[in-house]
């Protein structure tokens, strides 16, 4: 089973940046990210194909994040620009399971999740 670890997460005002960096342990066809506050359940931020590199971003994030695949096929970026509070949260990367429908925001499609980054945005 491929395993991802995040990393890159650290605390910004509002307006600053951040770059996420995501790591396979193994080949992967769609990794996404998703974040998660205290209560609430894993929300959908960004996804990569890695094979023709179709990107997919959540309505919240558009135009402001940019997922982005390395120079090494393992590794995905999230470079997060003007960042809000509303952003802070912890960022989770996973990689779609195969042969499992749905959209690219089901947080029950993805696995091999790491322990995560915490990105914290002050006002």
């Amino acid at each position: 089973q491929v395993h991802l670890e995040e990393s890159g997460g650290g605390s910004v005002q509002a307006g600053g940046s951040l770059k996420l960096s995501c790591v396979a342990s193994g080949l992967t066809f769609q990794v996404a990210w998703f974040r998660q506050t205290p209560g609430k359940e894993r929300e959908g931020v960004a996804a990569i194909n890695t094979r023709g590199r179709r990107t997919w971003y959540s309505d919240s994030v558009k135009g402001r994040f940019t997922i982005s695949q390395g120079d090494a096929e393992n590794t995905v970026y999230l470079q997060m620009n003007s960042l809000k509070p509303e952003d802070t949260a912890m960022y989770y990367c996973g990689t779609r399971r195969p042969l499992v429908g749905g959209s690219w925001s089901e947080v029950g499609a993805y696995t091999g999740w790491g322990q995560g980054t915490r990105v914290t945005v002050s006002s």
